[in-house]
């Protein structure tokens, strides 16, 4: 999911993924006609034919809203065109229609828009078709391209006309120069094979996916090829042969021996095996040809496996001689589910082969289980050609949830599930549907680029948040996938107590280092949805426990940044239990989770705090976790100790601390460290080693910072905690930053305070500034006054501005434009301050602005802020980006959530809508969006203390609520 990035342009191209075959270099026209101006030296023949062929060209906007197969999900624009006017078929890319699920719609030449829907999409070959309602345009009559194949010959002159986005007519040409080239290989990912391609001597590169490649006469002669190839072609011969068997109602046959040839020349076929007689035998009955197929990969299991081998040169297929594609393609796609018989040299020796012919259809996945977040297929035709391996085992498609693997995003193939083979998707469905929810599993699995590794994971099965299993099956009819329910996820199985024991630091030099070790728990926190800006959905580090009797627990907020999440606590890296938040803190950047210590019998001690503040200079023992999650322990001294000033994230503001001393020391290990201590020497923790979430970079990396903060300020929570209350603090709703003696009596302090804050902190000479006000609440103070005291005391430190947390008012003395003056200042609750419900509309994240908006923004537009959002979803496609605030729906004010969902709720499915929309620098604009409620059903995420999970999920219909369907909830938490 999308959060982070520049997103805060009203219209921001840059979130729009293109496929490879960006449209570069055609030329482009701002006007839709007028095509006699792209072709200046074209003849009147060739603007007329353009002109007539144009009116045939749509352009595609299109998601597949889901990862599947070897394509992510995707937002993005293309062209196709008419091919069938009565039945409104359109051709174009098979990465347009899209392997998975498809919704999307295309725009005519005169601008009427029209719903399309997926008919086919060839398992191999890189086109697919279109269906669209001609009745539905009123405005133009609907006319259609001819496909001739057979118009393809070198030297015939070509236009290859696009539609640029509906709004730009892109037009490229050139000549064919050769008809018998091999599939452009794009990589990983999808590739065409076992085909021709039509190759072009252009005049300029570019293109735009799924346009026609015309002749003089109008007739369409080839495909524009997808990727990068801009001046490669498909030829028509077997997108002609499916639109007619779709026509006539009969199943486009596509058979296969899963092996892949490839187009040799006669010299390196030669080379291979290819014998004088067999060439002469070729040359006479095919005088033009130059070269034969050679076999390039063949797959092990597969109907030619143990028969055919790399280097076979075909011969004959049925009796017949063989050098094209198009007649391989032919006699195998008739003989589906039958015999073939083929004659192939090897090494100069003819060899007889019979083979059976399977159903590529059945090989290429048409289906998808969802379940504990992600999403599985059985491994496709595609993947296992470009690995060379069996068609089988089970694919994550969408690796994420419980099965969000370290390494890799994609790629990976289940071996086994807890301890049980999963060979198929079938059997991975029985082996998951008996695995009960919050149990913690073996899973084994290799990843396709490297099938020599064996990898082993524990994975914790979340079937709470996402609680349905899902299959969805493409249906080629509706031209939709339709979703099943298969089993409801088992209750948990209860926990029973454990033992373990700590690890001992004898050799390390410090006796109390041991003590130490067991006041640690290691903290993982899975987050289902991407809340308040935070770029992760999942962290991991280590916390303090401060009271092992209670089980409370004290973590970074950058490992638990809010609390709809789950949080599971290794205790002595043996014993697992379930974690929940307690009390997350507004400023200091620690949260207090809390686990049932009667599930563990372990030597857990509860750590020593300090009430003590350390100062710089001191000395202490450092005791950290490294990346490798290992203990390591030095002796340091404080460096510093100075207000902390983390960095705001600028394009998708999100937690940081503000407000609170931040310690640094001077052994290098701290920067390894993102959890940790630093103690004296008879083990009394004096701070807490910490990690806090900083920006992102400009190359899109989150900088994390380690930092320490004194034990002191966290005292008065733990206490209140230890006693069964949940603290209720109030603080400034503002930022300070410290300034020193030489700015503020340029800015109207007297030499009296500045005597007094010398004599206040001899260490420290500095008085602190308000450097931002949040917005949303009444503002006393003012962003610029300095503050002199706080209940009469001489605020020279930070930790002095801690009184806040349990005042109603401060009674402040502040310098505003060189005046001293007295104030009166209200405190605010923080008791509403963390989000408690977040909206999920056509793929966006809505919630109330979180606190970080409010620290970094002027002016709250709306109660109603576009956390994220899914890649492939509506609010990609339309352009609702993170950071936006949404102020009305179909000219009705909307300010918060229930006026936003009473709003959209009477909007009916696949219709179009207005947003107004108001960016985060105040930039008002309207967008439309149109519903999809079958892949992106509109649903809720409201805080309940009485669900076992904390919160309540229910999706809406219409103007309905029920308990929840099964969406793609780590699509909405991660990216």
């Amino acid at each position: 999911m999308e959060m982070n990035g520049d997103s805060r342009a009203k219209r921001n191209k840059d979130d729009i993924h293109l496929p490879g075959d960006a449209e570069q270099g055609f030329v482009a026209l701002e006007t839709r006609l007028l095509p006699s101006a792209v072709a200046t030296h074209d003849s009147a023949e060739w603007q007329k034919t353009i002109e007539e062929v144009v009116r045939n060209v749509v352009s595609i906007r299109f998601c597949q809203t889901c990862s599947f197969d070897t394509e992510s999900a995707i937002t993005s624009e293309a062209t196709g065109f008419i091919v069938d006017a009565e039945r409104g078929y359109i051709l174009t890319n098979r990465h347009v229609v899209c392997a998975g699920p498809f919704w999307g719609y295309c725009v005519f030449d005169n601008h009427e828009e029209c719903d399309v829907y997926p008919v086919y999409r060839d398992p191999i070959h890189d086109f697919g078709i279109l269906r669209f309602d001609p009745k539905a345009i009123k405005y133009m009559p609907v006319g259609a391209l001819q496909l001739r194949p057979d118009l393809a010959r070198v030297g015939a002159e070509i236009r290859v006309v696009g539609n640029d986005a509906g709004e730009k007519l892109s037009i490229l040409s050139g000549v064919i120069s050769r008809v018998d080239r091999n599939a452009p290989d794009y990589g990983d990912g999808y590739n065409d094979f076992n085909t021709n391609y039509i190759q072009a001597a252009a005049s300029a590169s570019g293109g735009s996916s799924g346009s026609p490649v015309v002749n003089i006469d109008g007739y369409a002669v080839a495909l524009q090829a997808g990727g990068t190839a801009t001046d490669y072609f498909l030829p028509l011969d077997r997108p002609l042969r499916a639109l007619e068997c779709i026509r006539n109602g009969r199943p486009v046959t596509r058979g296969t021996i899963q092996t892949q040839w490839l187009t040799k020349p006669f010299d390196e076929c030669r080379r291979v095996g290819l014998s004088p007689e067999w060439e002469a035998a070729v040359r006479k009955g095919f005088p033009k040809e130059i070269g034969m197929l050679v076999a390039e990969v063949v797959l092990p299991e597969g109907p030619a496996h143990g028969h055919i081998e790399e280097g076979d040169i075909l011969i004959k297929v049925n009796g017949a001689l063989i050098t094209k594609f198009v007649d391989l393609d032919e006699i195998l796609d008739n003989s589906v589910g039958k015999g073939v018989k083929m004659l192939v040299e090897r090494g100069g020796k003819a060899m007889d082969i019979e083979l059976d012919v399977g159903d590529l259809h059945a090989i290429t996945p048409d289906r998808f289980l969802t379940v504990c977040g992600a999403s599985f297929h059985d491994l496709s035709y595609q993947s296992a050609r470009l690995y060379a391996i069996p068609v089988r085992g089970v694919y994550v498609c969408e690796p994420a949830g419980s099965f969000r693997f370290d390494g890799m995003d994609k790629g990976w193939i289940i071996e086994s599930l807890d301890n049980k083979k999963t060979p198929n998707l079938n059997e991975f469905i029985e082996v998951v549907k008996n695995i009960p929810d919050r149990s913690r599993v073996v899973a084994t699995y290799r990843h396709l680029r490297d099938l020599h590794t064996m990898h082993t994971s524990i994975l914790y099965i979340d079937r709470h948040w996402t609680a349905k299993m899902r299959m969805a099956i493409r249906n080629d009819v509706a031209g939709l996938w339709d979703f099943s329910d298969i089993a409801e996820p088992k209750p948990p199985v209860p926990l029973a107590p454990s033992s373990a024991q700590f690890i001992r630091l004898d050799n390390v030099g410090y006796p109390a280092a041991s003590d130490l070790v067991r006041s640690f728990v290691r903290i993982s926190c899975v987050m289902p949805i991407k809340l308040d800006g935070f770029p992760r959905a999942r962290k991991t580090g280590f916390g303090l426990v401060v009271d092992a009797e209670k089980g409370l627990v004290v973590v970074s907020r950058a490992v638990v940044p809010y609390d709809l999440c789950d949080i599971s606590i290794t205790v002595a890296e043996s014993i697992v239990v379930e974690g929940k938040v307690l009390f997350l803190h507004p400023l200091q950047n620690y949260a207090v989770v809390q686990y049932d210590p009667t599930l563990v019998k372990a030597p857990v001690l509860s750590a020593r705090l300090s009430s003590e503040h350390i100062t710089q200079g001191a000395s202490a023992m450092f005791l950290g976790f490294n990346q490798n999650l290992r203990v390591v322990v030095a002796k340091t001294s404080v460096t510093d100790i100075t207000t902390v000033a983390v960095p705001a994230n600028s394009s998708a503001p999100r937690y940081r601390a503000i407000n609170v001393d931040a310690i640094t020391v001077d052994t290098s290990l701290s920067g390894q460290c993102g959890s940790g201590v630093l103690a004296d020497a008879d083990g009394t923790v004096q701070a807490l080693w910490l990690t806090y979430l900083g920006e992102r970079t400009h190359s899109n990396k989150d900088v994390e910072y380690h930092l320490g903060l004194a034990t002191p300020s966290l005292l008065p929570v733990i206490r209140q905690l230890q006693n069964g209350i949940i603290p209720k603090l109030r603080m400034l709703n503002v930022e300070l930053h410290l300034v020193h003696m030489s700015q503020v009596r340029i800015m109207g302090v007297s030499e009296e305070w500045i005597r007094r804050v010398e004599q206040d902190n001899p260490e420290r000479h500095q008085l602190f500034m308000v450097r931002k006000v949040e917005c949303g609440h009444s503002q006393t103070l003012e962003e610029g006054d300095v503050i002199l005291s706080i209940n009469g005391k001489v605020m020279t430190r930070i930790t002095e501005l801690d009184v806040m947390y349990d005042h109603e008012h401060l009674d402040m003395v502040v310098v505003r434009n060189c005046e001293e003056m007295t104030l009166r200042v209200p405190t605010v609750p923080t008791d509403d301050l963390e989000t408690d419900r977040a909206v999920i509309f056509c793929g966006a994240v809505l919630h109330r602005p979180h606190h970080a908006v409010r620290q970094q923004i002027s002016t709250i537009h709306s109660e109603i802020y576009v956390s994220a959002r899914t890649r492939g979803s509506p609010a990609y496609q339309y352009q609702l980006v993170p950071t936006n605030f949404i102020v009305g729906v179909n000219g009705v004010k909307t300010s918060d959530l229930d006026s936003f969902l009473h709003e959209v709720s009477k909007i009916p499915d696949n219709t179009y809508l207005r947003l107004r929309i108001i960016t985060f620098d105040n930039i008002p604009f309207v967008i439309t969006i149109k519903k999809n409620e079958h892949y992106f059903p509109t649903m809720e995420f409201i805080k309940d203390p009485s669900e076992p999970c904390g919160w309540r999920r229910q999706t809406y219909e219409g103007k309905f609520t029920h308990a929840g369907i099964k969406t793609h909830m780590d699509e909405l938490g991660g990216e």
